[in-house]
């Protein structure tokens, strides 16, 4: 990896589980199955590839629209996401930080997420954001409503990136050829490299996760310099 072009944190839109399925002809939950399997093998990565901070957005504020089954399913697989990965948070010093509301998130799931975000706070060498029933301007709108007298630095203290030591994403990847980051980070990404991967989300592997990283790596970010 090009040490002039540093990567701290990566975060990723893992779009296109549903409509994989229906091109294999597969029922709309074996898609989401196959993405959960997709995402655990890209935190793994993340971390042999050192990447201090990996974000996955898993649930948008908008995916409530979706039928109470799917919903119900996709609930079910985020108890089993939270469970997995504070299992091996504690191998591998990962702190587990959720971004987005949790008041609309059942109960049991709630307390999950709560209780895996105690007890890796200890942790500071990785860290594995979960934005769960998460959206840009839902987090902003929350955060002004709390905010008097607004500046930079005291919005930021609002997010919910608050308690993260690089909150900025310097990429951010979405998969099933969709251009567009709908809202996602949209404070924190202003200036993150974005890439848009033609994969579904089932198909994105960790080689197309390297191969992510190294056209960010020939990249030269300015800042607005």
């Amino acid at each position: 990896m090009n040490t002039t072009q540093p990567i701290k944190h990566i975060a990723i839109i893992p779009d296109g589980n549903r409509r994989w399925a229906k091109q294999k002809g597969l029922p709309t939950i074996e898609g989401h199955r196959r993405g959960f399997n997709q995402i655990t093998d890209l935190v793994r990565e993340a971390r042999v590839l050192n990447i201090k901070i990996f974000t996955i957005w898993a649930f948008s504020t908008e995916n409530w629209k979706r039928s109470q089954m799917e919903i119900d399913y996709l609930m079910n697989l985020y108890l089993k996401m939270i469970d997995l990965h504070f299992k091996e948070a504690f191998k591998n010093e990962t702190r587990i930080i959720h971004i987005g509301r949790k008041d609309r998130i059942n109960e049991h799931l709630r307390k999950k997420i709560e209780e895996a975000e105690n007890k890796t706070k200890i942790f500071s060498k990785y860290y594995l954001v979960i934005a769960l029933d998460y959206g840009g301007q839902d987090e902003l709108l929350r955060a002004f409503q709390k905010v008097g007298n607004l500046t930079f630095d005291n919005i930021n203290q609002f997010l919910d990136t608050k308690n993260l030591p690089f909150p900025e994403p310097d990429l951010v990847i979405r998969t099933s050829g969709e251009s567009r980051t709908s809202g996602f980070m949209i404070w924190q990404s202003a200036y993150s490299e974005l890439i848009f991967s033609e994969k579904f989300f089932p198909d994105f592997t960790k080689d197309d996760l390297r191969l992510a990283i190294s056209e960010y790596q020939k990249r030269k970010r300015r800042f607005g310099k």
